[in-house]
């Protein structure tokens, strides 16, 4: 197949990676490529030019002094992504049909959605968040032209008030995230933001008594500066934003990968890598967590509750690994994954929108 996969306008599709949706997009582009399929990619600049796919420019645009000077004008990066999304459906509807069989928006950019209908190829949507205002005003008026899946089936239930999708969840390359030695260490992967709050993964880490090693992208440096900055030290270290095959390393030679979100985390991809590396998880029950990690292969406890996870996180790095990695498995390799998504995009085809 002939397929236009929507990225991140913000930012690049390389290692390492900003988050776990470009991280996502890398491997499922990577993959479609392997299996034979003409994969064109839309991303932000600085995007990896060996990742075998087609990039799609990004259009710039700088508005006037006197328009931004407007009370109401919305700030210059939402401007940014506005222009680059308006440019890319526009150029999609004008000659998506000669060059694409279909388009697979994984952004959270509400345009993909709403232009969907004038493209002459069918669109197939990725939700990766829980709802927010501007893709529900999208997903209202969606009603030709275009289908839904969903990274968990949480997912899929908080968008159904509008549509119905299907569930594919993430998957992870079983040959990069491989089984490791575990040790005496948890670890926390991911942006360092408020909603992901490593802080309650370093308070429950220090009452279980096991060090703690941090690692990802500061997304937020305020935060970082006021909130987790002040608790490093001793038993707890920030190792920087790693390259994937550093991180793995990092993540199997861990007793317990701790998981923290305070929001309702669509999927969790950590947990998944984690467990591809036989490590145990130990963290909140939120969101679409509790669909990926079972008993086997970790410990789930309510949310914003830092003494239980702390108890999680003893329980859990006594799990048996080979258990842990059998699971992930079974339920987490990218071949799942991009075995789902390949039918959907021929069942996209076939019946016009339905998959």
């Amino acid at each position: 197949m002939r397929i236009c996969l929507v990225g991140s306008s913000r930012y690049p599709i390389r290692d390492p990676f900003a988050g776990g949706l470009e991280a996502l997009t890398y491997t499922l582009a990577r993959e479609l490529t392997r299996r034979g399929h003409e994969v064109t990619l839309f991303a932000a600049p600085g995007s990896d030019t060996n990742l075998g796919v087609r990039m799609l420019p990004l259009a710039e645009f700088v508005p006037s002094v006197a328009s931004m000077a407007d009370r109401h004008a919305p700030s210059a990066e939402w401007m940014a992504e506005h222009h680059a999304y308006l440019d890319l459906m526009l150029t999609l509807a004008r000659k998506g049909a000669r060059e694409f069989d279909l388009v697979h928006n994984n952004s959270l950019h509400h345009l993909p959605v709403a232009m969907a209908p004038s493209l002459p190829v069918p669109v197939l949507t990725t939700l990766h968040t829980p709802p927010v205002p501007w893709l529900e005003s999208a997903l209202a008026l969606a009603t030709t032209n275009t289908a839904f899946t969903a990274v968990s089936s949480f997912t899929a239930r908080s968008w159904s008030h509008l549509v119905t999708s299907t569930t594919v969840r993430n998957g992870v390359d079983l040959d990069e995230w491989s089984s490791g030695p575990g040790g005496e260490s948890a670890v926390w992967s991911g942006r360092l933001v408020p909603e992901k709050a490593p802080h309650h993964a370093i308070d429950a880490c220090r009452r279980a008594g096991i060090p703690l090693v941090l690692a990802g992208p500061l997304h937020d440096r305020d935060y970082f500066r006021d909130v987790v900055e002040p608790r490093l030290g001793g038993d707890v270290h920030y190792a920087g934003h790693l390259r994937r095959a550093d991180l793995a390393a990092l993540v199997g030679e861990a007793a317990v990968a701790v998981v923290t979100p305070a929001w309702d985390e669509p999927y969790g991809l950590v947990a998944s890598e984690a467990m591809a590396c036989g490590t145990p998880v130990a963290g909140y029950a939120r969101g679409g967590l509790p669909e990926i990690v079972p008993e086997s292969a970790g410990v789930l406890v309510a949310p914003e509750d830092v003494p239980a996870l702390a108890a999680a996180i003893t329980t859990a790095a006594g799990l048996d690994r080979p258990a842990v990695r059998s699971h992930a498995e079974e339920a987490c390799g990218l071949g799942r994954m991009v075995d789902n998504y390949e039918h959907c995009y021929q069942a996209v085809l076939d019946r016009g929108v339905a998959a």
